[in-house]
Order: structure tokens, then C-alpha cells, then sequence
């Protein structure tokens, strides 16, 4: 029996164990070993085949975004409208084969959007260019799932349940579980938080599935079996998701009017550039960039050429984005903006920055 067999015949026994008490250790069993098989699929054959085109595209720029979606939802419109590239847009589907890039030029920055081929269903177990896809979406800093308006619930389901099967996790945190692998003196369970949906008895279960029979584990939140399996495994990627719903132009406003209402959403319309303003500012938001200036003694900030840090950046960070030897030079800085109690402020290394701050860095 193939693994691809083997994952359908356990998603099937779940399907059908229906949920309790007395069901949840063959549940959470089901679950490690449906992780394990995932695991090996996406795994790339030994077999020395003849390589193929390559399809990946160097990341570049301040930030990376892929759109994904079905073919046929408006991903090439939306990226022709968006960048100065042109991709093949066209009432049938399947129009893009490979991975096309973009750049989103906006206050400042210059953000990577990538117009992948679309998703069919299994693409998680390598239909069409599914898996080629899933493991481009993997290296950028933010999804957007281009939806169809007039479909979108039964997409965004799909594609979510396919994102998920390679680890993909959208818009959650990590799990809080301390894991730690051990040489030897058996399995040490623990937790700083009462547990409603894992045991003891389910911790060790699922350990043994992995063949780990020594280990430290503590949680420190309430977590799921499916939430301690991604820490076991530890190649699950966690990255905000945009859900964007094209094509509103062809429902009713009380839709429109519910969907832009769920969170995460944005409602848009390519053909008649409607929203792609508001896309763009919740975008920004989402990829956490700020913009810093930066001032010369007697002079005035350069207000033409940003530094494009991420929210949280310290004035270390953008030390290091000026020069690499500049921080080892570093006297102080003085500080002008809304990260100062007031303006300038003489300020250190650990200083966090905020958005539109100026900063003036004096050496040693």
C-alpha cells in the first residue's frame, strides 16, 4: 500500500470516529501517524530523475507576498495592476504555468509579489503544481489567498485544508510547549496550565508514534494533540494570511457587506479597481514594515531614501543595515519620532524604533 493510500484510508477512519472521551487516545494516534505519512510525501525522492525548470524566484526586496488561489480567481489581473510586470491574464484556466514576479513599490518599499500558478485540489499530494507551489508559499513573509466572491467559502476551505497538510499554519501563533529530545531517563511531562484536550497517557502515545521514548515536554497553554504533533515536528511555518475576495462586482452589497466583515478580509473587484487602496494599506499592516530616516549633523533628514526595517527593530538593527562595522563604532544616536518621549532623545543600541522615526548616529 502507497502512502498516498495510506493517508486516505486514516483521514477515512477519522472522518468516521466520532469524537469523545473514550475515542480521543485513537484520534490523537491517528493523528501522529497521518503527520508522519504527510511528512514523507513532501519529502523529495532520492531517485536521481532528470531535473526539471527550475521554479522558485531569488527573493528580493523588503518583503516577500505569494498569491495563491485557484485558477481563474484574477491573480494575474490583480499583479499586473499592482506591479509594472505583466502577467498572462485570461478567461481560461490554468493561464500561469510558473512562478512570476512583481514589485509593489509603496511608501518606500519595495515588496516581492509573486503570482503563482493556481491550486487544484491535491495539490498537497502533488497534483498539478501543487506541492512546487505550497513550497514557494512557504518562504514568503505573507499569503494572499485570492478568493472568488461568488465562491469563496468553498475555496478558502479547500485551500486552507491543503495549506494545512504541508504545515502550512495561517494566521496562528507557535504553540507554547517546551520540547526537548533526551538520551536517556524516559519521558518528563508537565504543564504550568490545567489540560482539557491532552493527557499524559496522549503525550506518551504520541511520542511513541515518533519513536521517541526520552524527552522533556512542557506546556504552558492549553494546546490540542494536532498542536503538539506541529511541535514534534518542528517544520511547521507560521505566517499571516490575507484573505482577498475579487469579483465583487458580480453579488449583491449584503454579501460584499459580509464578507468584508470577517476578519482577515478584504473585499476588491480587479475588473473595476475597486478597494485596492484599502488592499494595499492592510497589506503594509500585515507585513509589519516600518520606514526610518536618517539625519547627518546640520542637516536635514533625508526624507527621500527610507530604511525599510520590520516593526520591533532596534537602533542595533539598523546599525547593521547601514554598515556591518557601524554598531562596533556606536556612541549614541539621537532620536526624533513617536518612539521618544521627546524630540531628539539621546538614545542606545537597545532603543526599539518606530514608523516615519529620524535617527542621527554619532560615532565613537
Amino acid at each position: 500500500m502507497g502512502i498516498l493510500e495510506k493517508i486516505s484510508d486514516i483521514e477515512k477512519e477519522i472522518a468516521r470516529t466520532q469524537k469523545n472521551k473514550a475515542t480521543e487516545y485513537h484520534l490523537g494516534l491517528l493523528k501522529a501517524k497521518l503527520a508522519k505519512y504527510r511528512a514523507q510525501l513532501l519529502e523529495p525522492s532520492k531517485s536521481a530523475g532528470a531535473k526539471g525548470e527550475g521554479f522558485d524566484v531569488m527573493k528580493s526586496g523588503d518583503a516577500r507576498v505569494a498569491l495563491i488561489g485557484f485558477p481563474s480567481v484574477g491573480k494575474s489581473t490583480f499583479l499586473s495592476l499592482m506591479t509594472s510586470t505583466a502577467s498572462e491574464a485570461a478567461s481560461y484556466e490554468f493561464t500561469t504555468l510558473t512562478c512570476i514576479p512583481g514589485v509593489i513599490e509603496y511608501k518606500g518599499a519595495n515588496i516581492q509579489l509573486l503570482d503563482l500558478p493556481g491550486i487544484i485540489e491535491g495539490a498537497a499530494q502533488g497534483k498539478g503544481r501543487g506541492r512546487q507551489v505550497i513550497a514557494v508559499a512557504r518562504t514568503a513573509d505573507v499569503v494572499i489567498m485570492m478568493l472568488d466572491a461568488t465562491k469563496g467559502d468553498v475555496q478558502r476551505g479547500l485551500l486552507e485544508k491543503e495549506l494545512e497538510s504541508v504545515g502550512i499554519r495561517l494566521n496562528m501563533s507557535k504553540p507554547n510547549i517546551y520540547f526537548k529530545p533526551k538520551k536517556g531517563g524516559g519521558i518528563s511531562y508537565n504543564s504550568t496550565v490545567p489540560l482539557t484536550h491532552c493527557s499524559e497517557k496522549l503525550v506518551q502515545l504520541i511520542l511513541h508514534e515518533y519513536k521517541i521514548f526520552n524527552a522533556e515536554v512542557l506546556f504552558r497553554e492549553d494546546c490540542t494533540s494536532d498542536e503538539f504533533i506541529d511541535v514534534i515536528v518542528g517544520n511547521r511555518v507560521y505566517m499571516p494570511c490575507l484573505y482577498v475576495y475579487n469579483k465583487i462586482d458580480q453579488i449583491s452589497m449584503e454579501e460584499v457587506d459580509r464578507l468584508a466583515k470577517r476578519p482577515n478580509s478584504v473585499v476588491i473587484s480587479c475588473g473595476m479597481k475597486l478597494n485596492l487602496d484599502y488592499l494595499l494599506e492592510t497589506l503594509w499592516e500585515y507585513l509589519a514594515l516600518i520606514c526610518i530616516y536618517t539625519k547627518k549633523r546640520g542637516e536635514r533628514p533625508d526624507f527621500s531614501d527610507a530604511i525599510i526595517m520590520r516593526r520591533g527593530a532596534s537602533v542595533e538593527h539598523v546599525c547593521h543595515r547601514i554598515h556591518r562595522t557601524l554598531a562596533s563604532q556606536f556612541k549614541y544616536a539621537l532620536v526624533w519620532g513617536t518612539s521618544t518621549k521627546y524630540s531628539p532623545q539621546r538614545v542606545g543600541l537597545t532603543h526599539v524604533m518606530e514608523h516615519e522615526d529620524v535617527i542621527q548616529i554619532v560615532k565613537k
